[in-house]
C-alpha cells in the first residue's frame, strides 16, 4: 500500500513538498502555518478574526495541481490577484476562504469546502490549518531572553532568533491534523523559512505532540541556501539544532548536494541521518518536486 504522508510548514516550500508527496503517497495531508500577517492575508486579518489564509491557499492549489501545469480554471483563479479595484492586492483564494469562514463560522470547515470546490477527495488529499483559531507568532532573540518580536513579517526580517511560539499558547490544532500526524507513515517538515514557516506550524503544542507521537519517520527538507536574515549563517546542523530547541526531532535531513554546509552534526547528538541529493530545479532557486519525490519515496519506512 502507498504511504500516508503529512507535510508540515508553509509558503511555496510546502507547496513543493505537497506536489512531491502526491507523486508517491496514497494519502497526502498538509498541516499549514496560520500566523502570517503580511500582504492580502494581513489585511484580511486586520478586519476579520480568522487564521491566515494565504499559505492554505497555496497548499490547496498544490494539492489540486500536482505538476504545476494547471488543472482547472478555478484552481488557477485561486492565485489571481485583483488590480485597480476596491479589493486590489487581494488573492481570490484568500477572499474565498474568508467568505467561507464567515458563512460557516469555522475555518477548518471553510478549508474543507474550498477543497471540495477544487475537486479534492478528503480520503486522498486534505489541507488542514495548524490552528483552528487566529494566532500571532512571537520570537525571542539569542542572548537577550527578555527581547520579543511580534508578527511573522517582523520576525522574518530579524536575525539571531532563538525561539518562536504562537500566541495564544492554548491555540488548538484541528483534531484531524493531530490524527493525521499520529497515523502518518512519513512526516515531512519544510522546506521553507525555518522560523516563520516550518516552526510556525510545528510549534503549535498539539502539532508538536502529534509529531512526537507519530509512528512515521520524520524528514526535514533543508533549504537550498540561507534565507535572508532569518537563518543567515546557518548550516544544516544549525537548522537541526533549532528544530530540537523547539522539541522537534527529525530522523532524516535531506539537503541539496553542494548546497548548505553540513556543519558539525555531532554537536547536537547522534541518531540523525543526512541524505545529500540533487533536489533543486535547474535554476537552483527552488526545489524540484519530481526530484524531491524520488528522494522522499526512498525514505518511507
Amino acid at each position: 500500500m502507498k504511504p500516508h504522508v503529512v507535510a508540515v510548514g508553509g509558503g511555496h516550500g510546502l507547496a513543493a513538498t505537497i506536489r512531491a508527496a502526491r507523486r508517491y503517497a496514497g494519502r497526502t495531508t498538509a498541516v499549514v502555518a496560520t500566523a502570517d500577517d503580511g500582504g492580502s492575508t494581513g489585511r484580511l486579518r486586520d478586519t476579520m478574526a480568522l487564521p491566515a489564509p494565504g499559505d492554505v491557499r497555496h497548499c490547496l492549489v498544490a494539492m489540486a495541481d500536482t505538476d504545476g501545469d494547471g488543472v482547472a480554471p478555478l484552481v488557477d483563479a485561486l492565485e489571481f490577484r485583483f488590480e485597480g479595484t476596491d479589493v486590489a492586492g487581494h488573492a481570490l483564494g484568500n477572499l474565498l476562504l474568508a467568505g467561507l469562514t464567515a458563512v460557516t463560522g469555522d475555518f477548518v470547515a471553510a478549508v474543507d469546502e474550498a477543497s471540495r470546490l477544487v475537486g479534492l477527495d478528503p480520503e486522498v488529499a486534505r489541507v488542514l490549518p495548524a490552528t483552528a483559531e487566529p494566532v500571532v507568532l512571537r520570537a525571542n532573540l539569542a542572548g537577550d531572553p527578555g527581547s520579543e518580536l511580534t508578527g511573522q513579517v517582523a520576525i522574518s526580517r530579524a536575525g539571531g532568533i532563538e525561539r518562536v511560539a504562537v500566541e495564544p499558547r492554548r491555540a488548538a490544532a484541528p483534531a484531524a491534523a493531530v490524527e493525521a500526524l499520529v497515523d502518518a507513515d512519513q512526516i515531512v517538515l519544510g522546506p521553507g523559512s525555518l522560523f516563520t514557516s516550518v516552526l510556525a506550524a510545528a510549534v503549535v503544542d498539539e502539532v508538536r505532540r502529534g509529531i512526537a507521537d507519530s509512528r512515521g519517520r520524520v524528514v526535514y527538507v533543508c533549504n537550498l541556501r540561507a534565507e535572508g536574515t532569518e537563518t543567515f549563517g546557518y548550516d544544516v546542523a544549525g537548522h537541526v539544532a533549532a528544530l530540537r530547541r523547539h522539541g522537534i526531532a527529525a530522523d532524516v535531513v535531506v539537503t541539496q548536494a553542494g548546497g548548505l554546509p553540513l556543519g558539525d552534526l555531532g554537536t547536537i547528538g547522534a541518531g540523525i541521518d543526512v541524505v545529500r541529493a540533487d533536489v533543486a530545479r535547474p535554476s537552483g532557486l527552488a526545489h524540484d518536486s519530481a526530484k524531491l519525490a524520488e528522494v522522499l519515496a526512498e525514505l518511507v519506512p
